[in-house]
């Protein structure tokens, strides 16, 4: 475990493998664990890759008061200065893809590709309208640490990945292997439940790319398709029956896109500067992936 000075606090990290810089900024409720290793190995590669914990999570400083989700952004811009990162590649999912919008929007010069995973805009043509957050803060307010886990599993994954018991014990070791007291959670979801991006997204230069699973329990795929549409030139891709957690049901599969994304700006960067030819044309694009031919890695 590494640690971002921030000055008066710190935010927890872990960092693996070597190339581009790529920040990972996690979901309500999430912490740099429930990357799970297989995503990780996959994604390090071909990037420098930083996971880190907001405020309050494990062992990360906490800040006293509520906070917002542009707020969680500073933080994250913060950690790139911390890293002496003066751009990086930026995938966040869930709340953690709120945060990636604001960073985007707040500090563009910060991000030189954005991956949006499983995530909202809010505004209008937004929904949280699924059954798997309410699902969690139950099991939430009975205090029973299995009950919790066993809610996320169900409420994070489809129905297709969970029927395979298998799949429960690396999930549970990922889940419990950093602590995020409840009243953090509370605030997060304060925070994202304000989080409004709808009327500003379109000023988000980075070239995008928006993943989400068509069985999403947590946030609806529709949010997926609203984002893309408001992003100017965004890449939609679906992955077909599967979960608000599509890495862990699809490790190769999101490592391969995330990557084909990100080193395509390399590439276009580098044609661009040696004068060769003008960058290519980053088009709208909606893909559904037939997930059954692709591994599942948890």
């Amino acid at each position: 475990m590494q640690f971002a000075d921030l000055g008066a606090r710190r935010l927890a990290y872990v960092r693996q493998g070597s190339g581009e810089p790529l920040l990972l900024i996690q979901g309500m409720a999430g912490h740099h664990g429930v990357w799970g290793d297989a995503f990780l190995d996959a994604l390090a590669a071909d990037f420098d890759v930083v996971a880190f914990d907001h405020r309050g999570v494990g062992d990360s400083t906490d800040v006293g008061g509520e906070f917002t989700i542009a707020d969680l952004a500073d933080d994250a811009a913060l950690v790139l200065d911390a890293l002496d990162w003066p751009a990086a590649h930026v995938m966040g999912i869930s709340m953690g893809g709120m945060v990636a919008q604001e960073l985007a929007i707040r500090h563009p010069d910060r991000v030189r590709t954005l991956v949006l995973g499983c995530t909202y805009a809010g505004g209008a043509g937004s929904a949280l309208d699924a059954p798997g957050p309410m699902e969690m803060f139950q099991a939430m307010q009975t205090g029973d640490i299995e009950a919790v886990v066993k809610a996320s599993y169900t409420a994070n994954l489809s129905s297709a990945y969970t029927d395979d018991q298998a799949h429960y014990e690396p999930f549970r070791a990922a889940s419990l292997s950093v602590r995020i007291p409840v009243t953090t959670v509370m605030r997060q979801a304060q925070a994202a439940i304000l989080h409004d991006t709808s009327t500003r997204l379109n000023a988000v230069t980075a070239p995008t790319l928006v993943l989400h699973g068509t069985a999403d329990r947590m946030l609806p795929i529709s949010n997926a398709e609203h984002i893309a549409g408001l992003v100017p030139g965004a890449q939609l891709e679906v992955f077909d029956g599967v979960g608000h957690l599509f890495w862990w049901e699809r490790t190769d599969l999101s490592a391969e896109l995330v990557r084909e994304h990100c080193l395509r700006y390399v590439m276009s960067t580098l044609a661009t500067q040696s004068a060769t030819g003008p960058a290519p044309a980053v088009t709208s694009a909606a893909t559904t992936h037939d997930t059954e031919n692709w591994s599942q890695q948890p």
